[in-house]
């Protein structure tokens, strides 16, 4: 089996010593290997999306809560398990997730009508309204951002986007 770093460290053949056609922004001009263009898609990823987190709706949640209301609101309802293997946390942390949530009025737990041990997760009107404010402060703040990029660049964001996409897939 192929490892992480070697796998990670390819394209079309070449090695992590090998250059990309993809130049650093920090370095423009400069021919970027593999790695290096790991290295900075990651930190300007997790860069970009703390910024996006900052444009939420006024509220005192933490970003795991952020996350488990949102993942309920796209994906939901979800049973206590099935909204934690989504997260990829434990039952009982999802549980003092869930807790907050519920106590905050953002959540409601109900008994399932299939089998009344289960109780299902759903997001409540105010939750709703939430995740509504928060998707329209996030897409404006990166709207105002994107309209400024010129036509090449949007197409570049275009093809990007796709990849990303498969990247979260894989």
């Amino acid at each position: 089996m192929e490892s992480a770093t070697a796998s990670a460290s390819t394209v079309s053949g070449s090695t992590s010593g090998s250059t990309t056609g993809s130049t650093s922004g920090s370095a423009p001009g400069r021919r970027m290997t593999v790695a290096e263009l790991s290295h900075d898609f990651r930190l300007a990823n997790g860069r970009l999306a703390r910024r996006l987190r900052q444009e939420k709706a006024d509220n005192e949640l933490s970003g795991s809560q952020f996350s488990a209301l949102g993942t309920l609101f796209f994906y939901g309802p979800f049973t206590l398990r099935e909204l934690s293997e989504h997260e990829k946390v434990t039952p009982p942390s999802m549980n003092r997730t869930v807790n907050a949530l519920v106590q905050a009025g953002l959540v409601n737990r109900t008994a399932s009508a299939d089998d009344g041990r289960k109780v299902v997760l759903t997001v409540t009107e105010t939750g709703r309204t939430m995740m509504r404010d928060t998707r329209k402060r996030r897409d404006a703040w990166l709207a105002q951002r994107i309209v400024t990029f010129s036509p090449e660049q949007r197409r570049v964001l275009a093809e990007a986007i796709v990849i990303m996409k498969e990247l979260t897939d894989s």
